[in-house]
């Protein structure tokens, strides 16, 4: 399939996929994976397996698209390109768009390193009918996921007073589990939150993307809620490194920047409490350390961008460096 030029452009005609429609309250779930210089395997493998769980895929490709791999007709894909790397929340937001124009009711966001089971929409999709069913105002409801490299599942995050503290991994499978914000891979929205909650924030460009919008979306009455029995596996990170027991993603110095810098960001954003001023702050200075001094590699390249990152977040430059 030919990926498009323009953002604006009408979509084609795709194939319409009933993975869990049947029996499922969820009338049209749109799926938007976003990529920037994939590798071609893995994204084949992640839509052959989100295919028959959703209605529509939107690919929306931070570049011209010359990177991607060759897809069938028969998946009924629509390809977006950007041109150019305008961020995953530009690009998410794009896709949003579409698939909402195309008639979707809830969404789906991956990463193009994300693998879901076969049955995680559908696991999804319960969890949330139950919250639903049960009052609940939800923002999102996203999978455990798990990388290979580390060995584990991943937990829910939640605050609780100045600390951040991981619910057990290991819930029983019927369960939902309440939690702060959720990685944006893998989470279903539904699509009348956005009108409510606004789309991503893109003069975040990269990385807190996925945070801001889970606790501007709780600021709001609405809550984010993991659900185990859904399963992704995921890529988090270039690589792993191993301090005092623990395992740590390490990302390069230029994603250090916008970790630091948007976290600076978020802390000067009204609604943000001073438990997360503090949290974020303390996150940023362990971070800081940690890489320049600690774990071994392109310290200096990294406490330089972080540095840069730190004036930045201060004088409030936004968007993409």
């Amino acid at each position: 399939m030919r990926p498009s030029e323009d953002a604006d452009q009408q979509p084609a005609h795709g194939q319409s996929f009933s993975g869990i429609r049947g029996g499922s309250t969820l009338p049209r779930v749109g799926c938007v994976i976003v990529t920037y210089r994939p590798d071609h395997e893995p994204l084949l493998r992640q839509v052959a397996a989100i295919r028959p769980q959703v209605d529509d895929i939107v690919l929306v490709d931070n570049g011209d698209g010359s990177g991607l791999p060759a897809f069938s007709d028969g998946y009924g894909l629509e390809i977006v390109c950007l041109g150019g790397n305008e961020g995953i929340a530009k690009a998410q937001n794009v896709g949003i768009r579409r698939v909402r124009e195309r008639g979707a009711t809830h969404l789906l966001l991956l990463d193009q390193d994300s693998l879901p089971a076969a049955d995680m929409v559908a696991c999804l999709a319960e969890g949330l009918t139950q919250l639903r069913y049960a009052g609940t105002a939800v923002a999102a409801v996203g999978p455990q996921y798990s990388d290979h490299r580390q060995g584990t599942l991943s937990p829910f995050v939640y605050r609780e007073g100045l600390t951040l503290k991981e619910r057990p991994t290991r819930e029983p499978q019927s369960a939902t589990v309440p939690t702060d914000f959720l990685i944006a891979s893998g989470c279903l929205i539904p699509a009348e939150i956005l009108d409510t909650v606004g789309n991503m924030d893109e003069t975040l460009f990269i990385d807190y993307v996925d945070i801001e919008w889970g606790l501007r979306a709780q600021h709001l009455g609405y809550a984010s809620y993991g659900i185990p029995a859904a399963k992704m596996a995921h890529s988090l990170g270039d690589d792993w490194v191993v301090y005092r027991g623990r395992r740590f993603p390490v990302h390069s110095p230029l994603r250090h920047y916008y970790f630091v810098r948007n976290s600076l960001l978020l802390v000067r954003r009204p609604w943000i409490g001073w438990p997360w001023r503090w949290i974020l702050v303390l996150r940023m200075a362990k971070q800081f350390v940690f890489f320049s001094v600690v774990v071994p590699g392109k310290r200096l390249a990294n406490a330089w961008m972080m540095a840069k990152g730190i004036w930045h977040g201060v004088i409030g430059r936004r968007g993409k460096l």
